[in-house]
């Protein structure tokens, strides 16, 4: 009786052939290509033990540069929500002259090697730059060589990971729901609000989290125009390129490791807030 019924119970089938082998495979490649460089990255540091590492991660030095490097990064990721969006807005809802060269040029900075980009922003934004002498003259401000320099290369670095991010959604979107609210007598701002906002705003906290990802750890397009002055405008990639170059790899390893566990919290919460918004729209 339990043969029979085993032969006439269904099979499960699964949708996809070979499921187990290409799993493994998956697997495999994500341990050859993440876990173990980061189970590398948390074992390093250790060999200077408990104390060591605390004393190489606090030192005044390294403190300055992961402040520089994480405010830079977050700064630069909040200026370039608002531009991404505007840009993403523009490409998908308006029609004017130039627009096919104004969305081929939001991905030059994925095209241009990061120390191209340095050397052009810092001549730009120099002292003497096309940008920097109107600046200094006019306000008395100083972008190249401090902090805020930083910031305008992590702005520049960013900004495409919102544009690209937010352009495909505000295509899906459409103006159909817009146009309902305006018809009950919605204004524009109410409309943009209410309406759009909501509906952009996963897609504006995943770009947001590229956006800052990628600005924490650059490093070629950042060194040219930081100044690199230790205390002031040296960012923690550059630390870990000083300490490698010393022979210190423990030390080099232990600020990976702080900038490691810091970013991981930032962007685990911006995954769980995504998560928490698609589960309130379904």
């Amino acid at each position: 009786m339990s043969a029979a019924l085993a032969l006439g119970a269904p099979r499960r089938v699964r949708a996809i052939p070979g499921f187990g082998l290409a799993f493994g495979i998956t697997l495999a490649w994500l341990s050859a290509i993440v876990l173990v460089p980061l189970a590398a990255l948390a074992i390093r540091p250790w060999e200077l033990g408990p104390l060591g590492v605390w004393e190489s991660l606090t030192e005044p030095r390294v403190l300055a540069s992961l402040r520089l490097s994480f405010g830079a990064a977050l700064l630069a990721a909040a200026i370039d929500l608002p531009l991404g969006l505007l840009l993403a807005w523009a490409i998908v809802r308006l029609r004017f002259p130039g627009r096919a060269l104004l969305d081929a040029a939001i991905d030059l900075p994925f095209a241009l090697p990061t120390a191209v980009a340095g050397i052009a922003l810092t001549a730009v934004l120099a002292p003497n730059g096309w940008l920097g002498a109107p600046l200094a003259a006019a306000f008395g401000w100083k972008v190249a060589f401090t902090p805020w320099g930083v910031v305008a290369a992590l702005v520049f670095v960013g900004l495409p990971f919102v544009t690209r991010t937010v352009e495909p959604v505000l295509r899906d979107l459409g103006a159909e729901a817009e146009e309902a609210a305006a018809t009950l007598g919605a204004t524009r701002p109410q409309v943009l609000v209410r309406v759009v906002l909501p509906a952009l705003l996963p897609a504006l906290l995943a770009g947001f989290g590229l956006a800052f990802a990628r600005a924490v750890g650059e490093y070629g397009s950042v060194i040219f125009i930081a100044g690199n002055m230790p205390m002031h405008s040296e960012i923690a990639p550059l630390l870990i390129v000083v300490r490698l170059e010393q022979f210190d790899y423990a030390g080099a390893a232990a600020i990976g490791l702080a900038m490691l566990l810091l970013a991981f919290p930032v962007l685990l919460a911006l995954n769980l807030w995504q998560r928490a918004l698609r589960r309130g729209r379904a």
